[in-house]
């Protein structure tokens, strides 16, 4: 796989200026645009560069700045779908390399919000809505920069970040007091002379001498730092570190929720439902609410049914916390049929679309674990995936959580986390995966490989073997399959489960032994997972394979709910309920197949390899991808 570039356009100060004056920059931009992504930029992205490089191109028409100081528009920020919309490179008068980034607004207007960061404007062009201040925006794109690019971190680059609203009028509202913690870290700079002569001086206090763009080049082509995961940086967080940065809407809806939980009362029940699909924070925002809010002094609790991420994140606070304080904040989403009304101040639930009716071992227990969570709490966030919805017993769909939420009589706010961070940040991928899975018919039938990298494997014992390889750097890779076929092993330890007799590949599923911890077991790699097993968790890379309950019959992927093993549970009784309701059935067994797959084949954050056991479906995705 190629190394993408991630900056669209990348020159000097004089060539920036000369391109300018030459020609329309937006012109210049939109057609490095068009040979960067393979797409032409929206009439947004058209207008916003139009009228912010004008005003960029006046800011550095200035003398004193370095002719070579390097330019670049467009910065992609590694790992995720974010761009930085102006960076200048050079060094200090000591000689130091440093960096600006300049985030740009065409805004004239705002209006303050008592949410911390987050500021009321016009956005898009779009009525006024909530969103997070400037000065934090291009602080926290600083901050991920620095975070995910090995040439920053390694390399002693300073990173100075400011935000510039060229349309802007000094009012007293955007630059409010309350903003100050965001704009000492990344000054703002307003409309007039005096502003911009502002910013032309920041930009030499920091950059003295020019480089020819060598850092952008640097960064350009710098490995990307291993991701960090949330497991491995909880307890730091419970410590007040500030292990991640929340971005965009991932600020946006942590503030939210945090003003909900402040407003939750028994007589004003607060029910906050977060739609999210694969990679875009929920885990990471429903941690960070559940350490806040127990910092404040407030009964909160992380809620899931699936105990794989729970278990992770309790073994990596062993010996941080008592066993008592982390089954305080850790519990699973059948215990609530016996709370008392009220009894938390906020429940936080992960993975909601995973909730049952029924809880206990015998699924003998309680009425419904959606009505119980809310009854539980004065306030209640559920995070949730609708198309990640994996067995005939989930039953935790945005609209199911409303009418409870109704029936309890509580207020209802609805948010949406849109940001990706998995897959490599690529949008692009997901889209193109809903396509081929056909979850549903998007825009996207080919797929940027330079952006994620995806791969069909010939074997699977050459998909195996690449896993291991890629496990060796950080014990992060790791492969799953369909449950297509039976657990012998977890009785016959001697028996292998997953047999592909015509490759001579022959695995078990994950250890009984390992439980849901299979995913951070030392040795694990060398069995196979399965959805039980990983969802919601990430890895670097999964390898993927895809079993005879998905495959392909005259061009068309169908799902075969025979092909899956009669010891998982997920479709269990499926053929009993086509007597009640036979087509109803067929749709809701086909969609969590799909969803399954979908679901294993998004938990990578930088590449997903997949090999398909019926050889029409493997010539199918191999298609897919050679069309792209």
């Amino acid at each position: 796989m190629g190394k993408p570039r991630v900056i669209v356009y990348q020159s000097t100060r004089q060539g920036f200026l000369d391109d300018s004056e030459r020609n329309a920059i937006e012109d210049v931009i939109n057609r490095a645009w068009v040979r960067r992504t393979g797409r032409y930029a929206t009439t947004g992205e058209y207008r916003a560069w139009q009228h912010s490089l004008m005003q960029m191109a006046e800011v550095l028409r200035d003398d004193e700045l370095p002719e070579t100081m390097g330019v670049g528009v467009e910065f992609g920020i590694p790992q995720t779908a974010k761009r930085i919309d102006f960076i200048l490179s050079g060094e200090t008068e000591d000689r130091a390399p440093r960096i600006i980034i300049i985030e740009l607004k065409q805004w004239s207007t705002s209006r303050v919000s008592e949410k911390d960061g987050i500021v009321i404007a016009q956005r898009g062009g779009y009525a006024e809505r909530e969103g997070i201040h400037p000065s934090y925006q291009a602080w926290s794109y600083a901050a991920l920069l620095e975070g995910f690019n090995e040439a920053v971190h390694e390399g002693g680059i300073g990173l100075q970040p400011c935000a510039y609203l060229h349309n802007y009028q000094r009012d007293g509202v955007i630059d409010s007091p309350r903003y100050a913690p965001y704009m000492e870290k990344a000054p703002l700079f307003l409309r007039g002379n005096g502003e911009r002569r502002k910013l032309r001086e920041f930009i030499r206090q920091h950059v003295r001498h020019g480089d020819n763009g060598q850092l952008l080049y640097e960064i350009d082509q710098a490995r990307i730092r291993p991701s960090r995961m949330l497991a491995d940086s909880l307890a730091g967080m419970l410590k007040g570190n500030r292990e991640f940065v929340l971005v965009d809407d991932q600020k946006l809806v942590y503030e939210a929720c945090i003003a909900k939980s402040a407003e939750g009362s028994p007589e004003r029940k607060q029910v906050v439902i977060v739609q999210g699909g694969p990679g875009t924070g929920k885990s990471v925002v429903a941690i960070n609410l559940m350490v806040e809010l127990t910092r404040k002094g407030l009964l909160a609790k992380y809620v899931s049914k699936n105990a794989a991420p729970r278990a992770v994140y309790q073994q990596k606070l062993k010996g941080q916390r008592t066993q008592a304080q982390i089954s305080s904040m850790f519990g699973g989403s059948g215990n609530f049929h016996e709370s008392e009304a009220d009894v938390f101040d906020t429940l936080i639930v992960d993975e909601a679309h995973r909730l049952n009716a029924k809880s206990g071992l015998y699924g003998n227990l309680g009425e419904n674990q959606i009505k119980e969570i809310i009854a539980a709490a004065k306030s209640t966030i559920l995070f949730v995936d609708d198309d990640q919805i994996v067995t005939l017993n989930d039953i935790g769909q945005s609209k199911e959580i409303e009418r409870w939420a109704n029936q309890l009589g509580a207020e209802i706010t609805r948010l949406e986390l849109a940001s990706q961070f998995r897959c490599s940040g690529s949008d692009g991928y997901l889209a193109w995966l809903d396509d081929v899975l056909g979850i549903r018919p998007t825009a996207n039938p080919g797929l940027d490989t330079a952006t994620f990298d995806f791969r069909v494997i010939d074997s699977p014992t050459e998909l195996f073997d690449l896993i291991v390889e890629r496990n060796r750097r950080n014990n992060k890779s790791r492969m799953v399959a369909g449950y297509c076929w039976d657990w012998k092993s977890k009785k016959n330890p001697d028996s292998c489960d997953i047999v592909l007799a015509e490759s001579g590949f022959a695995k078990q599923w994950n250890l009984g032994s390992d439980g849901s911890l299979w995913i951070t077991a030392p040795d694990s790699v060398e069995q196979i997972g399965c959805i039980h097993t990983c969802q919601g968790l990430e890895l670097d890379y999964v390898g993927v394979i895809i079993g005879p309950d998905l495959i392909v019959r005259d061009g068309t992927l169908v799902s075969v709910p025979e092909g899956r093993s009669s010891m998982d549970r997920s479709i269990r009784g499926w053929k009993s309920m086509l007597r009640q309701d036979r087509e109803g059935t067929l749709q809701r067994v086909d969609r969590i197949i799909r969803n399954t797959y979908r679901t294993l084949m998004t938990r990578g954050m930088k590449g997903c390899y997949i090999h398909c056991t019926d050889a029409g479906t493997q010539e199918y995705f191999r298609e897919r991808l050679h069309a792209s």
